[in-house]
């Protein structure tokens, strides 16, 4: 039986691209978006009350809320 990946698994920021430059590269070190970054990955995403923390072993793997909470102030 074959495991099932619990979350959607995104690109690594640091990952190299076809040029020798990387995501990360493009976002400079005063951008806001890395306080965002740095504060949702302290966060204890369960203890605050958010579904989906701890995903189910069935069915298609789901986004990590963490990576969801990340983009929400992108869309509002």
């Amino acid at each position: 039986m074959t495991r099932v990946k619990r979350f959607v698994e995104g690109q690594d920021r640091a990952q190299l691209m076809l040029l020798p430059e990387c995501l990360d590269d493009f976002v400079g070190e005063d951008n806001p978006v890395r306080v965002v970054d740095a504060f949702i990955e302290e966060l204890d995403l369960a203890v605050l009350g958010f579904a989906g923390v701890l995903p189910e072993a069935t069915s298609r793997p789901s986004y990590h809320p963490a990576s969801l909470l990340k983009i929400y102030p992108t869309v509002i």
